[in-house]
C-alpha cells in the first residue's frame, strides 16, 4: 500500500474502496429504506437515485480512500446505540418533569467539555449525541472542546462527569 496524501495512513487499494462504497451504498439504502417508510416506485427511485448521488461524491471527494469514516460496526457500536436509546429515554422523562413542574425546576447551565477522542468522527459523534439527548445541546466544537447548553445543572453535571465521553471514545478502541 501506498501512503495517503495527508501521510497519517496508508491509501486504500482500489478493491478495499470499492468494499468501503458498497458498505456505504446499503447503509445509506437500508436507513433511507427504514425511515421513509413508502414503498412507491417513484420514491424508492428517488432514493435510490440519492444514495448513488452520496455515494459518487464520497468518491469523488476521496473520502473511501482513508479508514477516516470508518467505525467498528461491531457490539460496541451497537452497545453503544442501545445506551444512548436509553439515555435519550431518560433525559426525556427528566424534562418532562421538570418541564410540567409546577415550580420550573430547570436552571439553565454552558459548560465546556473536552473530547477525549481527538478523531473528528469521535468529536462529532460525541456532539452529535450530545444534542440528540433532551436537555442537552452542543453549541460549539473546536479543537476538541464542546461548549454545551443543558436545561438543568444535573444535566450539565451528567455530562461532565465524561460517561458518554467514554463511550464514544471507546467506539474506536482508545
Amino acid at each position: 500500500m501506498t501512503e495517503s496524501s495527508t501521510g497519517s495512513e496508508p491509501a486504500a487499494t482500489r478493491q478495499e474502496i470499492a468494499v468501503r462504497a458498497t458498505g456505504l451504498a446499503i447503509v445509506l439504502a437500508a436507513t433511507w429504506l427504514l425511515l421513509s417508510g413508502l414503498y412507491k416506485p417513484l420514491l424508492l427511485g428517488l432514493g435510490a437515485f440519492s444514495c448513488a448521488l452520496v455515494v459518487y461524491v464520497a468518491l469523488r471527494m476521496r473520502l473511501l480512500d482513508t479508514g477516516f469514516f470508518t467505525l467498528r460496526f461491531g457490539m460496541r457500536l451497537l452497545g453503544y446505540w442501545v445506551w444512548l436509546a436509553k439515555q435519550i429515554v431518560k433525559s426525556s422523562l427528566e424534562v418532562t418533569r421538570a418541564v410540567l413542574s409546577p415550580g420550573l425546576p430547570i436552571s439553565p447551565t454552558v459548560a465546556e467539555l473536552d473530547a477525549l477522542s481527538r478523531h473528528p468522527m469521535d468529536i462529532a459523534t460525541l456532539g452529535n449525541s450530545i444534542t440528540l439527548t433532551p436537555g442537552t445541546l452542543t453549541i460549539r466544537i473546536r479543537d476538541g472542546r464542546l461548549i454545551v447548553h443543558a436545561l438543568t445543572r444535573e444535566g450539565a453535571d451528567s455530562l461532565l462527569e465524561g460517561e458518554m465521553n467514554r463511550r464514544v471514545g471507546a467506539l474506536r478502541g482508545h
